[in-house]
Formats: C-alpha cells, structure tokens, sequence
C-alpha cells in the first residue's frame, strides 16, 4: 500500500526536485571532466593541485548524485531506508555548509605557486619567491562584495531548498511508516 492523499504529493515533489538534482550532479561531473580534458588534454589526473578546478567539479557532483539518488528513489519506491539517508545526507550537508573549517595558518592553496609542486603552498603565505603575490583571492572577494546581495539571495534560496527537502523527506517518512503500520 503506497502513500496517499498529501503524501502523494509531497512524494512526487521530492522525486521531481531530486530527479533535477541529480541531472545537475550528473552535469557536474561531466563538465569536471571536460574541464580536465581542456587544461590537460587526458582524463588522467597527474597532478592533483594543478587539477583542483576539475577535481572540485567531480567530487562535489559526485556527492550531489549521490544524495539525490537516494532521495529519487526512495521518494518513487517508498523506501523508509532511502528517504531517511537522503535527509540524514542533507542535514549533514547543511551542518557543513554552516560549519567554519580553519586552514593551516601561513598557507596558501597550492595553485599559488610559482611551481606547483603538492604542498609547495603550506606556510608560504610571505615567501615572495615561493608564491604569486598577487592572487585570485582579492578579485573573488572584489567580485563577492560588489555581488553580496546576489550572494545572500543565492545562499537563502539554497538553504531554503535543502531545509524544504529535509521536511518533505521527514513527511514523506511519516507517511510511508503510518503505511507500513496500518498493514
């Protein structure tokens, strides 16, 4: 016996947004790849800190698939196992998102180098003959403050979906375990 009434609803709204979500993990690692393929001209990563952009890509669209694989079939096959993965997943996502992790102090992110060498960054934050002195972090933080209302309003939305996705996934719980226990 599958969920009914506003269960219904809620189950094909957490697939739909899921089935969207996981085409975007999808997209990410494919366009992680490609990127790949036109800095290095190989899908072979050699050179972990020189690929960083493309590894970034890949890693976080292969977590997003992920997470939304178990929320899109968990919503379509009613799996009580799934769905509470899925909305363990994105809690722990959001409690991420919150989370402030500290870099090691003096350390620059390897691509800074003028030869890149893997950790050639760490503790070279003064070493003008180690690092570039002029780096890409001021011009995103230029970009960021001249964008800060776009910024909020993205940050805002994102939060927003992945708080609704926990409550319909916690919904969705409920139903499919009210379901289980009337037969």
């Amino acid at each position: 016996m599958g969920v009914e009434g506003r269960m219904k609803c809620v189950k094909y709204l957490l697939f739909f947004f899921n089935f969207i979500f996981w085409l975007c993990g999808l997209a990410l690692v494919v366009l992680g790849v490609l990127v790949q393929v036109a800095l290095h001209s190989t899908v072979v990563i050699n050179n972990v800190s020189a690929s960083s952009a493309p590894l970034v890509l890949i890693v976080v669209g292969v977590i997003v698939f992920f997470i939304a694989f178990f929320g899109c079939c968990g919503a379509w096959k009613e799996s009580y196992c799934m769905v509470t993965m899925f909305s363990i997943l994105l809690g722990l996502i959001i409690i991420t998102e919150i989370g402030k992790f500290g870099s090691v102090p003096d350390s620059v992110p390897d691509s800074c180098c003028i030869n890149v060498t893997a950790g050639c960054g760490q503790g070279a934050m003064g070493d003008a003959l180690k690092i570039h002195q002029t780096g890409c972090e001021t011009v995103v933080e230029k970009l960021l403050k001249k964008n800060i209302m776009w910024v909020i309003v993205a940050a805002l939305v994102i939060a927003f979906l992945q708080i609704m996705g926990i409550i319909f996934a916690c919904m969705l719980m409920g139903g499919i375990r009210s379901g289980y226990e009337v037969m």
